[in-house]
Formats: C-alpha cells, structure tokens, sequence
C-alpha cells in the first residue's frame, strides 16, 4: 500500500493520502478526509488494494501431493519468471548483476520474454513460445507457484460408459434404497429393465456383468454398497459428535443388556442374566452395576441412583490395595469431607446431574421417573435412531464382555458361531455370585486401567484411568457428598398395599408378621388408599418387607421363615483374595498389587473344566433287546 492507491473500505473507494506511523489518512471521491489506524483499515472484510491481486497464503501443503517432477518444473518457471521481471533468478533484493538480455534496464519486457522463450527451447524445454512465457507470468501473478503446476482435466468416473446405462444404474440403486440389500447380478437385471422401459426393448445394451459390477461399485454410495446391509434411513448421515463433560456426575448414561455369561437360575437352571450399569462420563467410570436374571424392572434402575451417590463399601475379603485410601484420589481430603469414605472402595462417587436413558419401558416409567425427580437428577432421553447418543455405554458394554465375561465360566461369546458345544454345563455362579465378582473386578480393574477415552489436551499421548481423572477433576469441580441414608433406599423401593390381617400380611403366599402390627391388626390404615397400609417390597430380597406405620417411618417386617432362608447373602462359590497386601508408598508397587489382584479375581472366576463325558458307554447291552429297553418276555 503506497501513497497514492487506490483502496477500498467500508463500501467505498478511497485514495492514501499519508501515511504517518500507524495511522493513515484516506481521502474519498468527495474530497472528505478520514484518518484510520492501519491495523483498522487491513481488518476491515472489505479492504482490497485496486488493482493489486488479494493477498493470501498459498496452499503449501498441496504441493506435497504434486510429482517431484512436477513440482521441479514449477520451482524452475518461478526462477525464470523472476529473472525475466527483475533481472536475477532469485527475485528482488537478491545480489548479483543481471544477464544482458534479461536487463530492465536496457531490455523491454517483450524482449526479455523471447530471450526466456530462446533460451528454454535450446535448453531443451518442448514448446515454449513468447505466448507460453506471458502465459505463466499471468498464472503466476493470478495463482502463485500452484498456478505453475501442468492442469489435468480431471476424467470422469463412469471412464467412456454410455450417459443412459449410467443414468438407468442410478434409478435402480434409488429405487433399492431403503430395501434390503441384494446382489450386484439382481441390480444388473433391474437396471436392463429400466432400460427397456426409458429406451425400447434393445436398443440401449446392458453391460457385460464384470463392466456393470465396475459401474455399480464406482456409482454406489459407500453407505449403500451392493452386497452390504441396507440402510434404515435415507437421511443423510450425520457427522459424529463426541459426548463431552467436563466434571464428574455432569452426564451419566444408562442401559441395559444381556451379559454373555452363564449362570446359575433360582430355578436351577442355567441362563444368561440383565446386566444394567450407569457410566460415568467425565471420567468413564462405572459407578454403578447390577445384575439380574430377567426382566429388569424399574426399581433396579432407580437404586442404581443410589448406589452411584453412596460410597461403595469394601466387601469381606478384599485385598487392602481395592480401598479407596491407596487410590490415586486425596483421600485425606475426602475424608475431612464425608466419613463414610473410610470404608469405601477405590471407585468414583458421583451425584448425577444428567441421566442420559433409551425408551425402554424400566426408564420411563413412573417409579424411575419419581425417584429422578425426587433426587434433582434431570433425565434425557436420547434421540430415535441416534447410536452415538449412548455411544460410550455401548462400548462398555462390549469391554465388559471382552475383558471380564470371557474369563468366566460359562462364557457364551459374542454371538451364536463363537459359542461353545455345552456351554449351559460351565455354569459355575448364581445371579448373586457373579454380581460379587463384577463389582470386584470393576474395583479391582476396570477403574485402574488406562482408557483411551481419557486423555488431556496437553498430554495426548498419556491414557489415564476412570480413577485418575476423577482424582484430577476432585481439584477442579470439588467434592460435595449427598447424605443419602438407609431410609432414602427403602422409599426407592416399589410401593404396594395390603391389609394388616390377624396372620400379618400375606404377600404371593408369603407371610410377614412382626409384634410392631400388634396394635394395627385389623384395622384400617389412617392414610393408605383404601384402608390398606403401604408397604415398600424389593423383588429381589423378599425375606422382609417395609411398612409406613402411624410415626410415618418405614419399619422392617421379616417373612416367617427368613431364618431358614440364606440367599441371596449366602457364601460365594469363589474364594476371596486372602492375602491382603500392605499399604505401601510406591504407586508402581501398589500397581503391581492392582494388576495381581485384577488377574487373580479373572483366574477364580474361571474353574478348571469338568471332564467331558464319554458318549459310549463300556457296558454291555441288555440281553434280548436294545439298551434301554427291556426284552420281550413272550
């Protein structure tokens, strides 16, 4: 920008009248005068020199994807172009002296571009005129050193195919859009009826199978391509967004599905039970977990509430290196905070903001719905045929199974071509069991093991663990514990209602009789809905009930005969880690101590196989008869 050009700002044309510093004193058409900073004037979207090519950065990086020869080539036209406009190869400011038929001084610019056109075709270069010189110039002006790059016209995809086969491919790949996927030889049949239809039966020729495969491969949308799955929507897909939160309970997401994982039925008999857990997404930590034979129902998910917001205790036999003391958090600090952390596990407390759910029917309904509302939780239900929605809790998913079920007993596989021959016989573990061994190994494992999902921006290349990052974000966000009490799990708890009888209260041929409904036996209830008393019951620990007396409080009413009853509180089939490891200083020995941990709870959870029984059997066969059928007595 010199004095004197003409510039364009603020919709106008001006002319430089001074330059004094920083500052810059235009005048318009008008003769109107206007001083402006300089940075000012070049931010304005609209400033353009008149007459002076836009200033910009030229695309460095595409030259990379150029032939070396054909970036050499270009290199070379820049040094001649230069020599020809400034006299040295190397461009103004360069030293040296200019050759003489290349002097501005003493050479038209005409006569400088037939000396370069001269000198290129003694030197070999093909077809360089004066008219080739001034036309790299003026490409070289317009575009830069990429303006020198040879322009290929780019060829066509479909190559020399005939414009009406192509069109009548497209029709037939639209008109399968949405259905299920065929094979390339039905398409091939579709598209020659189209053709017949538009053009007339033989006039237009269908291509030879191995042309038309070719065709149909380079028309087909990847996401639609012949011999894969079908679409189930013709929307245009999406750009995946990753779900982001910043601070542990901001967003947690919830789901439910079959572990691939025998085990053992009240019923005695084997089968593969619901596995519900609720993912923590600032941290991927599985806050909460549980198991269930069949038919999760929605109290399940509203104690998962619970359960993520509690300290999770340290169960009988546990190695002293599962404690929340030797995680990589500041225990001491937590513990000035909330004393219940004292005989916690190493594994996250978080109080859930938002609770991200599918439309099942367990997550919409009122008992869920309730007891979020009576939490504060906000609850969002993901959009219809949105996976990535609940993207990161489906992939838990599958590491749970990868890493955890294919070490237990009874392991099925993903699906039905990876299962074993008699995978029902490995059933080792009840429901209960294997729930003691889950939480175990997301203690002992799941929570110490680096996640890839878990990386600081600064540190990209360091994978951190569910606990260590809550231990980071504990520093940014704080801790703040929600005093949530034995009597807040009994309100959760699904409500029913019964009449206190002489016998007590009879629940599906169940009795539960205490001296608390001396007084109340017979008579109605001051607040129950029809004269009957609200009693709190969970389906999966029926050996006592809970009932709201007169004092508002809920009270525990044993079954009759809960004493000759242990499940599901009786012993695990595996035995617990017994050596407990001393607390030590060192975090690589005490991840030493994780590491062993984790390996002997996969170990356990696997028994060594039964030997398989022999098909045949060594006796011999019963005299005058098949074997197992008794002779003909006459």
């Amino acid at each position: 920008m010199k004095l004197g050009a003409y510039v364009t700002f603020q919709g106008g044309t001006w002319q430089v009248a001074a330059v004094a510093g920083a500052s810059v004193t235009l005048v318009d058409e008008n003769g109107q005068t206007a001083s402006v900073l300089a940075s000012f004037l070049i931010a304005d979207p609209a400033f353009t020199v008149v007459g002076s090519p836009a200033a910009g950065v030229q695309p460095w990086g595409l030259l990379e994807s150029v032939p070396a020869r054909e970036r050499e080539r270009a290199l070379a036209w820049q040094r001649h172009i230069r020599e020809i406009e400034t006299g040295l190869p190397d461009g103004p400011g360069s030293s040296g002296l200019p050759r003489p038929e290349y002097d501005p001084q003493h050479q038209s610019m005409a006569e400088r571009e037939q000396a370069k056109a001269d000198e290129l075709t003694q030197l070999g270069w093909p077809r360089v005129s004066r008219a080739t010189v001034r036309r790299m110039r003026a490409r070289y002006h317009d575009q830069g050193l990429w303006g020198l790059i040879p322009r290929r016209k780019p060829s066509s995809a479909t190559g020399q195919a005939d414009e009406r086969v192509v069109a009548a491919v497209l029709e037939a790949m639209r008109r399968q859009r949405g259905r299920s996927t065929g094979t390339l030889k039905g398409l091939r049949e579709l598209a020659g009826q189209i053709l017949a239809d538009t053009h007339g039966p033989g006039v237009v020729a269908v291509p030879p199978p191995s042309t038309f495969n070719r065709l149909a491969r380079v028309l087909a949308d990847p996401l639609e391509h012949p011999g894969r799955p079908a679409r189930t929507t013709t929307a245009p897909v999406r750009p995946f967004t990753p779900t982001v939160a910043l601070r542990p309970g901001e967003l947690v997401q919830i789901d439910t599905t079959r572990l691939d994982v025998m085990a053992i039925g009240e019923g005695g008999k084997p089968l593969r039970p619901e596995l519900t857990i609720a993912l923590e997404i600032a941290t991927r930590s599985v806050v909460a977990a549980v198991l269930r034979e069949e038919g999760t129902k929605a109290v399940d998910a509203a104690l998962l509430l619970a359960e993520m917001a509690v300290p999770h205790p340290v169960r009988p036999g546990w190695g002293e290196q599962l404690r929340l003391a030797h995680a990589a958090v500041p225990y001491y600090r937590l513990l000035t905070l909330d004393a219940r952390l004292e005989q916690a596990a190493a594994r996250p407390v978080v109080v859930p903001e938002t609770i991200v759910i599918d439309r099942g029917a367990i997550f919409v309904s009122t008992a869920f719905l309730a007891a979020c509302e009576t939490l504060g939780v906000s609850v969002q239900p993901a959009p219809p045929r949105s996976p990535a929605a609940k993207g990161a809790v489906a992939r838990t998913f599958g590491s749970i199974n990868t890493l955890f079920a294919q070490h237990v007993a009874g392991y099925t596989g993903s699906h039905v071509l990876a299962r074993g021959e008699r995978v029902e016989d490995e059933a080792r573990f009840t429901v209960a069991q294997l729930q003691e061994l889950l939480d175990e190994w997301i203690t002992a494992c799941w929570q110490h093991r680096p996640h890839d999902g878990l990386r600081h921006p600064l540190l990209p290349k360091k994978a951190l663990a569910p606990n260590e990052m809550w231990g980071a974000l504990l520093g940014a966000c704080g801790y703040v514990p929600w005093p949530l009490t034995g009597a807040d799990y009994l309100e959760l708890l699904p409500v029913r209602f019964h009449p206190v009888t002489g016998r007590g209260i009879r629940i599906n041929h169940r009795t539960y009789d205490h001296t608390l409904l001396n007084e109340h036996r017979g008579r109605p209830s001051p607040d129950g809905a029809g004269g009957k008393w609200e009693v709190h019951l969970n389906p999966h620990d029926v050996r006592q009930i809970y009932i709201r007396l007169p004092d508002s409080q809920l009270h525990e009413i044993p079954w009759i005969h809960r004493d000759h009853v242990h499940a599901p509180m009786g012993e695990t089939a595996w035995r617990h880690i017994r050596a407990a490891l001393d607390r030590r200083g060192d975090r690589e020995k005490h991840e030493v101590a994780l590491a062993e941990a984790a390996d002997q709870v996969l170990r356990r959870a696997r028994p060594p196989a039964r030997p398989r029984r022999t098909r045949r059997s060594n006796r011999p066969p019963r005299a005058g008869g098949r074997r197992g059928r008794p002779a003909d007595s006459g």
